[in-house]
Parts: structure tokens; C-alpha cells; sequence
């Protein structure tokens, strides 16, 4: 049987020998489905924790923070396309999770606490944050992934019990703006209620005029987070134009601050973004 399927997101690709998935980064090798970017960084910081952003997870501390590249899902106004876009023609560095463990060990003194995956999305990379994050684990450090929730529910389980925060995007609060993505809106919210059991959650929504920024839609979100609890933090963020969405000024500020207002109707932690 040359065909298999991948189990890590909803996407389910059903790849060949050496096809590679929709993400452009997990791929059929013969005998199961691997990272190809496992290792393959194109991104590493030593970042503050709120820019995550988290901002109760231990803050003012620091964190060591990596992307590689590919992402799941094909938002059109991606703020990071440059990299979640990309695919293994890309250059990156190659590190161990021997190595990246290692080097947040080292930098322990300058206030690390562990390793964000970041920058793109880390689910993709499911081998590398699991073996990486065993070791953290072992030294006492902490994991923190920066996702967009797009993660098949087994395969969050399995991985749980070695992440300590996330910070997970919420792209709008319907299927229809999902359809549009290439993703899912019940399992985005499946990932966020089941992290929420589990380890420290934050959320994040970047407000795209047009798209995702009326009242309703987010007193609709901040309503349901608030049935998980009131204590989530959500961070409400400005859309600068990027990627293919460029014909779209960034959002007003007025209309963060607006959100802003709405959601703390209903959560205790409300935090405007690039404002």
C-alpha cells in the first residue's frame, strides 16, 4: 500500500511515497508520514513572553523561540506568510532537539524559561515539538506552542502532556470565515477547550475590517470563551496589509479598542494588540 493518510490535522492527506501534504511540510516517506521539516528552522529568538503573545504565563520572562515552515491553513492575510508560506526550498538551519534543548538550558540566565514553537505553525512540525519538548520536560523548562488550533483531536491528546502554554489564534467566530481559510471552526474550538483542560490558554484575534470585525461576532466569541472561563485572556489585534490582502487599510484603532469593550462584557482578560 503506497498511500497513507496523515493523522495530525483534519486535512487527513492521503499521500503517496515522497508526496508532500497540503501544509508543504509533511510527507509520505515510504513507510509513515514525517516531518520534512523536522529540525529545519528558519527563525530562532530569544523573545519576551508577551510577545506570543502571553501575557500570564509567567511574565516578564523570556523564551526561546523557533519557527520552521508550511502552515495548515491559507489565510490570505497572513501577517508571517513569508515563512508559514514557504516550503523545504526555503533556508533554514538545521538543530537537533538535543541541541535546541541544550541552547535553552544555556540561556537560562538571561530569564529563559523554555521553547516557544512559533512563527509558523508548529502542529506541522509534530515530531520535532514532541521530541523537544520530552527533553524540556526532563530539565524542568517549559513548552509553549503559538498555533492556529488546526490539530486533529488525537493527535492534541497525545501531545498535551508535555505543553505548558498556547497561545491559539481564533481567525473569526464562524464556519463561514473558516470555509474560506481552508479550516475548520469546530476544530479550532475543540483545540481550545481541550488545552484549556490541560495547560495555560490565551487566544488571539486579529481583526481583518470586512471579515471578522463586527460586535456581534466577537460578543458571540468572548461569550463562549467566557463558558470555558471568564479567566482566558483574549488579545484582540490590529491587521496590517500583507500577503494577499493589500487593497485593506489596517485596522483602526478605534475599532480594537471597541472589541476590546465588547469582550470584557463577558472575559476578565482583554488585551488589545499592536495598538
Amino acid at each position: 500500500m503506497s498511500k497513507l493518510v496523515c493523522e495530525i490535522c483534519p486535512h487527513h492527506c492521503r499521500l503517496d511515497v515522497g508526496e508532500i501534504g497540503r501544509c508543504r511540510a509533511r510527507f509520505n516517506d515510504g513507510e509513515k508520514i514525517f516531518a520534512l521539516n523536522y529540525g529545519r528552522l528558519t527563525s530562532i529568538a530569544l523573545d519576551p513572553i508577551e510577545k506570543k503573545p502571553l501575557y500570564r504565563f509567567f511574565p516578564g520572562s523570556r523564551i526561546l523561540s523557533v519557527g520552521s515552515f508550511g502552515c495548515n491553513l491559507n489565510c490570505p492575510f497572513c501577517q508571517n506568510h513569508e515563512i508559514s508560506m514557504a516550503d523545504a526550498n526555503f533556508p533554514t538551519r538545521h538543530v537537533t532537539p538535543e541541541e535546541l534543548a541544550a541552547l535553552a538550558q544555556e540561556l537560562v540566565p538571561k530569564k529563559n524559561i523554555g521553547v516557544a514553537f512559533t512563527y509558523n505553525e508548529p502542529f506541522i512540525s509534530y515530531e520535532f515539538v514532541r521530541d523537544t519538548s520530552n527533553l524540556l520536560k526532563a530539565v524542568g523548562l517549559k513548552s509553549v506552542l503559538v498555533t492556529n488550533g488546526t490539530v486533529a483531536p488525537a493527535a492534541l491528546k497525545k501531545i498535551l502532556p508535555l505543553i505548558d502554554a498556547m497561545n491559539i489564534d481564533l481567525k473569526g467566530f464562524s464556519r463561514e470565515i473558516y470555509s474560506t481559510l481552508g479550516g475548520d471552526f469546530e476544530t479550532v474550538r475543540r483545540t481550545i477547550e481541550l488545552a484549556a483542560q490541560s495547560c495555560h490558554v490565551e487566544v488571539t484575534t486579529l481583526i481583518v475590517p470586512t471579515m471578522n470585525d463586527s460586535p456581534a461576532d466577537m460578543d458571540a466569541e468572548a461569550s463562549w470563551l467566557a463558558s470555558l472561563s471568564k479567566d482566558i485572556p483574549l488579545h484582540i489585534s490590529r491587521f496590517f496589509p500583507r500577503y494577499k490582502v493589500t487593497h485593506l487599510p489596517p485596522t483602526p484603532v478605534e475599532k480594537i479598542y471597541e472589541l476590546v469593550a465588547v469582550a470584557r462584557r463577558h472575559l476578565n482578560f482583554v488585551y488589545p494588540g499592536n495598538c
